[in-house]
């Protein structure tokens, strides 16, 4: 997933999103509320960690901002404030969960998760696509009865392959949900990527490259 996370302590927000690509998520990070709105004005998130107290643009601000735009990425905020009021009031703003600091990081990412799921099509836990079977919560994959090691990268690009379900996925798509936003679009790592991916897969090929529009799992 893309995730975004908005807090104003540099060292808690590279903290969480440290975490979050150990669990090959694509994250970035904004500090003040103004960048968070620049970056989300730009990119397709499917999850927003986001802290009330934020300098610039107050986080409710940029809460109410989101809902607005009919944005259907998933807010939870993240603040030291964890009265039951101050949780009703996030809510009420449109915040799809709350988790109120201090916090376990796998709780946290256990969070994300439930939220990701929100914003796609339902999923089966476990995918299974043209002899391959992808196991998103062990982060493990099969072809047949063989097990093929994968990097962080690779099992991102293969998860949203076959979540497509045999549709065509566009190089853009690809940079989207596997890449943050520091990934350069003109280096070719998706094509590298597929290349190494189809390459541990072994013969015969199931990502096929559909040229001019992107990639596919039959």
């Amino acid at each position: 997933m893309r995730v975004l996370v908005v807090e104003d302590e540099p060292v808690l927000a590279d903290a969480i999103a440290e975490w979050l690509r150990e669990e090959t998520h694509a994250v970035d990070t904004a500090n003040d509320g103004g960048a968070a709105l620049e970056r989300l004005s730009v990119n397709d998130y499917d999850v927003v960690i986001l802290d009330r107290d934020l300098p610039i643009v107050h986080g409710d601000d940029v809460c109410r901002e989101l809902v607005a735009s009919e944005s259907t990425a998933r807010v939870l905020m993240l603040t030291a404030a964890g009265e039951i009021g101050d949780r009703v009031t996030g809510l009420s703003l449109g915040a799809d969960d709350y988790l109120a600091k201090p916090f376990a990081f796998a709780e946290l990412a256990a969070r994300v998760h439930a939220l990701g799921r929100r914003c796609r099509p339902a999923a089966p836990p476990v995918l299974r696509r043209a002899g391959l079977t992808l196991d998103p919560a062990r982060r493990e994959v099969f072809r047949a009865e063989r097990y093929v090691p994968l990097s962080k990268k690779e099992f991102a690009v293969l998860a949203e392959l076959m979540r497509a379900e045999g549709a065509v996925v566009s190089t853009e798509q690809l940079l989207e949900k596997a890449w943050d936003e520091n990934a350069d679009p003109f280096t070719g790592v998706v094509r590298l990527t597929v290349l190494k991916l189809r390459r541990k897969l072994g013969e015969p090929p199931v990502v096929l490259t559909v040229p001019g529009s992107g990639y596919r799992i039959p």
